[in-house]
């Protein structure tokens, strides 16, 4: 008889890697499917990464790396935090792990004990509330929608929090909506954060560099908020570096120990050829990823005006990231071809079914009326998977 453990059978699985794949078994089976589930980029990683990966290699750099990563790479991180974000760090408060999604973990692990509770503004991420569950702690949504432009109010943060709040993570440019605070905004949340000491906020800034208008403001300068707030980010997303799998924090001295502690019996230092190449990435100017910024921003403008051409279709104008997150809800009760449709993920599954396009239904993300398509893809795919599915919906 086999016998899971309660903590692995209360564990969701993600629901963008098993709709990609879902898009991948489809493909081995001779079907053409459009896969625009997954959050990466299409880009290939830039060859100034991979000239310092190559010399990493020649220079022997083989042996096991600190926990919490190479000094010179630390260091470099705290001169990319105060050159783009305005933020203080020294080196023993910040650690290198292998990805953004560890970093995030870590942070959980460390800070989060059973019972308490973490706010998670939705849309989120979907590995936010899976990770808090592994922690054995409670999460509670903050529900937003397509005419608040997937922002909360001051006044619902407000209103979610209890004596048993211990986190809210905050992630702008927002996966799925793309959704950006301004200043202003993380300012009147910061307001009410101020009035309750013992909240630690999460501020993951994985897409910073993927933004379509102001810069991106990191919560951690809000000088009141800087001893409460664990700043993540890391190289994926910005330098096509999925596979690499480098992510860090920026964390007050004692929460990065914490976290270096947690790391030393789970996976010990990040890879140490992709660390030494992401000295390169975080010490290059924004200005050497441009290209890749401004292709993501074509390719957004063009899937707008796509999306808006299909009936019943609802969709804002994202200001970074790389998804667009319609509202589809229009369609639900509704049956095409023979398909019901009920709820997003029946409308997910019906375009994959009768579309052969993947996306991600908006119920993983917390917005049960949504659903993601990445537009990391080629024009080319783009423009054929709106064709598919203009052709199954009008």
């Amino acid at each position: 008889m086999q016998k899971l453990s309660d903590r692995i059978n209360s564990l969701p699985v993600s629901q963008t890697l098993a709709m990609a794949a879902k898009a991948r078994e489809l493909k081995s089976q001779g079907k053409d499917i459009i896969s625009l589930s997954l959050g990466e980029p299409d880009f290939n990683t830039p060859d100034f990464i991979k000239e310092a990966a190559k010399q990493a290699i020649d220079d022997n750099f083989n042996s096991y790396s600190p926990v919490d990563g190479y000094l010179d790479l630390k260091e470099a991180i705290c001169e990319k935090f105060k050159r783009d974000n305005g933020l203080i760090y020294q080196p023993n408060q910040i650690v290198v792990s292998t990805g953004a999604k560890q970093s995030i973990a870590n942070v959980a692990m460390v800070l989060l004990n059973p019972g308490d509770e973490v706010l998670l503004p939705a849309p989120y991420w979907v590995s936010y509330s899976a990770i808090t569950t592994l922690a054995e702690a409670n999460f509670v949504e903050i529900p937003s929608t397509i005419d608040t432009d997937f922002k909360i109010t001051p006044a619902q943060l407000e209103a979610a929090i209890t004596p048993r709040t211990k986190m809210v993570f905050f992630n702008s440019p927002n996966n799925p909506s793309g959704s950006v605070y301004s200043e202003s905004e993380y300012r009147a949340l910061a307001e009410v954060l101020e009035k309750y000491p013992d909240i630690y906020i999460l501020s993951d800034e994985i897409y910073e560099h993927i933004n379509y208008g102001e810069p991106v403001f990191s919560f951690a300068s809000i000088e009141s908020m800087y001893d409460r707030t664990i700043t993540v980010n890391g190289v994926a997303k910005a330098f096509a570096m999925t596979g690499w799998r480098i992510g860090y924090i920026g964390a007050p001295a004692w929460i990065a120990k914490a976290c270096t502690k947690m790391q030393g019996q789970i996976t010990s230092g990040a890879n140490c050829i992709a660390q030494r190449a992401t000295i390169s990435a975080v010490s290059a100017p924004v200005s050497k990823i441009k290209y890749m910024v401004d292709e993501f921003k074509s390719r957004r403008n063009m899937v707008i005006e796509l999306i808006k051409e299909i009936p019943g279709l609802k969709i804002n104008e994202p200001q970074g990231a790389f998804y667009a997150f319609p509202d589809v809800s229009s369609y639900f009760g509704k049956t095409i071809d023979g398909y019901a449709i009920n709820n997003a993920s029946d409308f997910s599954l019906f375009l994959l079914e009768k579309a052969n396009v993947a996306t991600v239904t908006g119920e993983a993300f917390g917005a049960p009326q949504n659903i993601r398509i990445s537009y990391a893809a080629s024009t080319t795919e783009l423009k054929e998977a709106f064709k598919r599915i203009k052709s199954v919906l009008v």
